[in-house]
């Protein structure tokens, strides 16, 4: 199943900031996280996620800091801070609006007529 794209920019923030509370993290390791999460269904690249990381630093959601990983590579790491952790409390309150929306919806569709195979 291919996800919409327009799906996967709509989710990117609060996927991006979820997977940071868990601890502080850089780019392929949120990558890997993400395939992990979705169980292969979502697979991001470089060109989708750094720009939303960049974003997401501008307006004082991550804090961002250089590093030296195991093996002497430099990495740069991400952390939510406190207004990203309260856009975070944001975005799940829309997602649980349009979560109920949609269901409310499908679930009177199924009422009335079957959804087709694989909607």
């Amino acid at each position: 199943m291919e996800i919409s794209k327009d799906l996967i920019a709509a989710s990117s923030t609060p996927i991006v900031l979820s997977i940071l509370t868990e601890g502080d993290s850089y780019g392929y390791a949120i990558l890997k996280r993400v395939r992990e999460l979705s169980g292969g269904r979502i697979e991001w690249t470089d060109g989708m996620l750094y720009p939303v990381l960049h974003r997401l630093e501008r307006n004082g959601h991550v804090k961002a800091r250089w590093d030296v990983a195991e093996g002497g590579r430099r990495r740069k790491y991400y952390r939510i801070t406190a207004g990203g952790r309260g856009q975070l409390a944001e975005e799940h309150r829309q997602w649980q609006a349009v979560d109920a929306t949609l269901r409310g919806i499908w679930s009177e569709m199924a009422s009335a007529a079957p959804l087709p195979q694989g909607a």
